[in-house]
């Protein structure tokens, strides 16, 4: 039996009613976004449903590309018969914008300099990551969509999407998320952005072709990759083993499984993404307050019209449940229809991307239910 093989697409936009303002202020054109589809649109256009990554995420969020093995990062649950079923719903993921995956970011070429951006490319925000997914829609000739979800940096642009653009959806699932990022958030992220800027190789942001600032990507790849575990993952994974030794080796090298385990994530993520888009992504997530900073989030979601679904896990200490009943609470004061599941995992803020069984038929029987009470059929 043949495999059937997925393809990035890419659609640039270079007309000038397609130019983007951003929230900063600066206005961006052209602008290429990168994405996959997956499964068939039917003919009235009220299957689709937006995928949307978390923060190091790509538009590859199913099945396999020709020539590789790795499947896309959500393929447990984007496929035939799995929650976002693609015999039922046409499946969208786009790259974010900001990002190195195709979608338009710092180290794309400024076409007035026919050098990458760096430093000068504008900083962006999770509202305008959501304006760009708009302006792919629109080109895709789609009006309205059945649900838009997405974990974590994803869930934020969910919870964007309801508020921004209330008349375009049935529903939008929230995974692993918050309304905002607390003091804690964000210092975790300034650590990964000041350690890439103390890396001599980032030179400040201007290394394209030069450099790789791959000492301070890793360590903040490392601090990061702490976050999205659990107490009980690390000791269950790691406890206090060693590594190619049987006793303390009383020096610097590495002692520790989770030392080595670290240094190995840090390594490898240095081979696949960007210095700059780590700072450009993170400051937009730390930017993000769908209250502005100025009213209540009850006031916030007050023109909600989609149906939500609000899935949390009770290990993520990155996004706590605490973080998503806010929500939960808000959106009920304006009597949104909205659900709330509170998964039990070990397995930390990560939950999302690799404990999937639970989590499918929740997802599948929502989506189910919304195709009939707001489609009809």
């Amino acid at each position: 039996m043949s495999t059937s093989y997925v393809k990035t697409q890419h659609i640039t936009f270079s007309e000038e009613k397609d130019a983007l303002t951003l929230k900063c202020g600066s206005r961006l054109l052209p602008f290429t976004v990168a994405y996959e589809t997956y499964g068939q649109l039917n003919a009235d256009k009220s299957n689709a449903v937006l995928i949307l990554h978390a923060f190091t995420g790509d538009a590859h969020a199913a099945g396999l590309h020709e020539g590789e093995s790795k499947p896309g990062w959500w393929d447990d649950m984007i496929g035939p018969g799995k929650a976002f079923d693609t015999n039922k719903y046409f499946m969208i993921s786009s790259n974010v914008l900001g990002s190195c995956k195709g979608t338009t970011g710092p180290g794309s070429i400024d076409p007035k300099t026919g050098k990458p951006y760096g430093l000068s490319f504008p900083v962006i925000t999770i509202h305008d990551m959501v304006a760009v997914q708009k302006r792919l829609l629109d080109h895709l000739g789609i009006k309205k969509l059945l649900s838009v979800a997405g974990g974590s940096m994803g869930g934020m642009q969910a919870v964007a999407w309801a508020v921004l653009y209330p008349q375009m959806l049935h529903s939008a699932i929230v995974i692993a998320a918050c309304h905002r990022h607390t003091a804690q958030q964000i210092a975790f992220h300034e650590v990964g952005r000041q350690a890439i800027a103390a890396d001599p190789d980032w030179q400040n942001g201007d290394y394209y072709g030069k450099s790789i600032a791959k000492r301070g990507l890793a360590v903040a790849r490392m601090v990061g990759h702490i976050t999205y575990m659990s107490w009980t993952s690390m000791e269950q994974k790691f406890g206090r083993k060693l590594v190619g030794k049987e006793a303390l080796g009383y020096d610097f090298s590495k002692d520790f499984e989770v030392e080595g385990y670290l240094q190995y994530r840090g390594q490898s993520f240095v081979d696949r993404f960007d210095a700059n888009s780590y700072l450009y992504l993170t400051k937009a997530m730390d930017y993000f307050d769908i209250t502005e900073g100025t009213k209540k989030l009850s006031d916030a979601f007050a023109q909600v019209k989609a149906d939500l679904l609000v899935i949390s896990f009770t290990s993520d200490w990155l996004y706590p449940s605490a973080q998503s009943k806010e929500m939960v609470r808000a959106l009920k004061a304006n009597d949104v229809e909205v659900s709330y599941v509170e998964l039990k995992s070990d397995y930390g803020h990560d939950a999302f991307l690799v404990e999937c069984t639970e989590q499918s038929r929740v997802v599948m029987n929502y989506l189910s239910k919304v195709f009939v009470e707001r489609v009809g059929s």
